[in-house]
């Protein structure tokens, strides 16, 4: 297990990881429709959008929620 000290790196890993994989995957067959090698051409661009995705949440998610929490707090 991990220490709870990285809870958010864990949850913006895990967070990253599941959004990336769906929304390359809608994006993936929008764009292709259910070609020859459809699963290949996912994944791979899942991985190149989980590389980008988690650094983001990383560096996106302090400003995220500062601003929900002035949203929500009105």
């Amino acid at each position: 297990m991990v220490s709870i000290k990285y809870l958010h790196q864990v949850q913006a890993f895990l967070l990253s990881g599941l959004m990336s994989f769906i929304m390359s995957g809608a994006i993936s067959f929008i764009n292709l429709g259910l070609v020859a090698g459809f699963v290949g051409i996912w994944l791979h661009a899942w991985v190149v959008a989980w590389m980008i995705a988690f650094p983001t949440i990383l560096l996106v998610f302090p400003f995220a929620r500062k601003l929900a929490m002035k949203i929500a707090s009105k």
